[in-house]
Order: C-alpha cells, then structure tokens, then sequence
C-alpha cells in the first residue's frame, strides 16, 4: 500500500460554528486509505469533546492558541506549532480561519512542510472596520499568501473580495461551498409537533436565530427586527441558539424594549434539526460571512429565509424565491419580510419547498469533502517550489 499523506488541520478554536463543524468533518471522513489525519487548534471550545471522540485523528490542544490578537501568546503558539508540524513530519497543513489561517501557515514555512493550503471561511477583514484594522488584516493575507497553495474560499464573493485586496493570484483559488447532510435536517409532522410541544412556543409563529452573540453577526439588529415585528405579528416568537460576548447587551436591550416575552434565549445548541422544525422561518442578521451553514441547514428543514444579502448568502438564498435578502442593518425591511411570511403559510411552505429543490450538488458536505482531498491530489502532484 502506498504511504499515506499525513495531513495537518489547523483552526484557531472550536466553538460551535460552520467552519468548525466542516473541519471536524473532514477529520473524521477523510479516506483513511490515503491520508494520516492530524488537528491543532486551541482550548475551551464547544467541540473540544467531540474533537477528541475522532477516532483516528490525533489531536493537539494548544492553551497558547487564542482568538483575540496577543501578541505574546500568538509568538508562543507560532513556536508549538512549529515544532509538532516537525516533529509529525506533515505533508501537507490545512489551515482555517484568519488567526490559525496566519499563524498555521507561518509555521508551515519554518517547518518546511512541501504543501499548504487555506480555506477562507470568511476574511478577517471588512468594509465596516477601522481602515488601520482593515490594512493590517489584508497586508498580513497578502504575506501569507505568498507561501500558500491553495486559497479555497467557500462562496464567489470571497474570492473577488481576496483578489481584490491583493490577495494571492487567481489561479492559487479554488472554490469549495460549504456543505451539509441535508438528510439531518428532514424531520418527521409528528417530530416537529414534538419539538414545538417541548420548546413551549405554544403555536405562536416563530422565527428562528441561529448565531453567536458577536459583531459580525449583528445581534442588536435582531432586537431592532423584533420590535418592527411586533406591530405587525404581535404573538411572533423569536427562538435565539448561540452565546458570546454580547449576551449580556442583547439581554439589557431585550428588557429596554418590553420585548421578553418575544425572545427564548436558548444558549449553545446542537439540536438543530429540531429547533428548525418548531420554527416558521429562519432570521440572519450578519454583516460579513463566508458561506452561513445555517442557511443551508434551514433549506434542508424546508424553512423559508431572511438573511443579509452578503458574503455567500446570496450563493444559497435566492430573493423572492428560497427567502427575501436585505443590506445589512436594514431592520425594518427584515421585519416586513418575516411578517410577510408569517401571515402567509402558503408562500412560507412554498419558499420551503424551493430551498430545499435548490439544495444540492455542492451544497452537500461529502461533495464538499471530496472536492477538498481533489485539491490535495492536485498540490501534492505540483513541482515543488522555494518558499
């Protein structure tokens, strides 16, 4: 048998995210008969647990690897991964997300790994962000990709976006959707009927959020969403799974408005399917994204979207047609979107159904898995070049 490739994921942390759940993903599912799978990523994620159940897949916690810029910690991170990737003789390292995507690829470099790549699950820079933030950001994207193989980015947009900040050449891009089973997410009349009986919504019309409480996803536009809405569907119900930092503001700002008996905060949850099913549609309010998994995921639940009209979400949601798309920040049309598909179950039902006709081929997560080990084919078979 030939000698497998040995492969390296590196993400900066674990926490309950598209980007997180795809890579684990791949850890798990990659053909064993071709590649020796390991993972490095930080500590105290919400996936750490299902990270070490991957059987097959030794895995590296590194309390050094954190996701705020420290520039004290990130050095000593630089020198552990450096120092596994030798030790481990990698082949080939995969990195993910801005601050692994940095730091993994660096450390590729001064190990003398042959091959690496990087999947942009969204950049870490923005139009919304401080000019000297944004720079910096695509000045150190611009570094790192001069010793990186492959740029694969999971929407379109993504990738016009890194070519047009300088980013990389066009031919080191490769376009690889995220993906999902949408089999996970086709629940049962009667398993609905259960979830809706154990989330209390009591047959109120619900609207569904499935994201964390950071800027990128613009929580207080949902609050702002949700007081439009109530003059409109009065008894609408918003369901909330996620956690983050501004928690604790989306709280203060629910009881300023009255709004507490619109609003179930639900914490990080897994049971996604379920939480679709007991909802009428799904609310996204970011402001920047890759490809949001959770569009895809309420697709395959036949649940109609409203969502922000950037980054990929356009790719999945088609206006008028799966969903309505809006500019960011723009509350008062989201909310008339909802009421609309509150108040008309027939044209809820059929965006649904369209979704659900829409999702597929590079929207299912083997195709995603098997277009990603393609690419790794095609750059282990590559000259090799100075880095």
């Amino acid at each position: 048998m030939a000698q497998r490739v040995k492969v390296a994921h590196i993400i900066t942390r674990l926490e309950l995210g598209g980007a997180q759940q795809n890579t684990l993903y791949c850890c798990e599912h990659h053909d064993r008969k071709k590649y020796d799978v390991i993972l490095i990523t930080g500590v105290g994620g919400y996936l750490d647990e299902q990270a070490r159940k991957i059987p097959g897949c030794k895995t590296y916690f590194l309390p050094e690897l954190k996701h705020p810029i420290r520039p004290w910690w990130d050095w000593k991170a630089l020198g552990r991964l450096t120092q596994i990737l030798r030790d481990e003789k990698v082949d080939l390292v995969h990195t993910h997300s801005s601050k692994a995507g940095i730091l993994g690829r660096w450390a590729a470099k001064k190990a003398g790994v042959p091959r690496v790549l990087h999947t942009v699950h969204g950049w870490g820079f923005h139009p919304g962000q401080f000019f000297p933030i944004r720079w910096a950001y695509q000045a150190l994207e611009r570094w790192a990709a001069r010793f990186t193989d492959v740029l694969i980015t999971v929407s379109d947009e993504n990738l016009l976006a890194g070519l047009a900040a300088g980013i990389g050449r066009p031919e080191q891009y490769r376009i690889i959707h995220s993906g999902i089973d949408p089999r996970q997410y086709r629940l049962s009349f009667l398993q609905a009927r259960r979830a809706r009986t154990k989330l209390q919504t009591k047959g109120l019309p619900c609207v569904l959020v499935l994201a964390n409480f950071k800027q990128q996803k613009s929580p207080l536009d949902v609050i702002e969403v949700a007081d439009a809405l109530r003059s409109k569907v009065p008894y609408a119900l918003f369901l909330w799974a996620g956690d983050g930092p501004l928690f604790g503001e989306v709280e203060r700002q629910i009881k300023a408005r009255g709004l507490e008996r619109h609003f179930i905060l639900l914490g990080w949850r897994e049971d996604i399917a379920q939480l679709l099913a007991a909802c009428d549609a799904l609310l996204l309010t970011s402001i920047h994204e890759g490809l949001p998994r959770v569009v895809l995921q309420a697709m395959a639940a036949e649940k109609p979207v409203v969502a922000t009209a950037v980054s990929g979400t356009p790719e999945a949601v088609k206006h008028g047609v799966t969903g309505f798309l809006h500019q960011p920040h723009n509350t008062a049309a989201m909310a008339e979107s909802l009421a609309k598909i509150l108040t008309e179950p027939k044209l809820g039902k059929k965006m649904g159904k369209a979704g659900r006709e829409l999702l597929k081929g590079s929207f299912l997560i083997d195709e995603m898995l098997r277009q990603i080990e393609k690419t790794y084919e095609k750059a282990l078979v590559k000259p090799s070049k100075d880095r």
